[in-house]
């Protein structure tokens, strides 16, 4: 088990380094922020894999909650892109 939750947190982490990559190459608004979106889930698929690891219930309730702010910011970065329009 613990070898599959490195494995993860290895891919986790160059997924973050490709993302990074990408937002510096980014032509548009757009796709800065879904790959911004990539990397800040990835950061907290990391975290969740080292409360797994240490065991710790803080960190993951720490994960849900970063979890749910950023779903409702990636909601108010699409209004505010879209500029409301539905």
């Amino acid at each position: 088990m613990t070898a599959i939750v490195w494995v993860t947190m290895i891919m986790l982490g160059a997924s973050i380094l490709i993302g990074l990559a990408r937002i510096a190459t980014a032509t548009d608004g757009g796709t800065r922020a879904i790959v911004g979106d990539l990397v800040f889930f990835s950061g907290i698929g990391i975290i969740m894999g080292l409360s797994i690891l240490d065991e710790s219930s803080v960190a993951i309730d720490a994960a849900v909650l970063a979890s749910i702010v950023g779903v409702l910011a990636t909601v108010a970065l699409a209004r505010i892109i879209t500029r409301g329009r539905r």
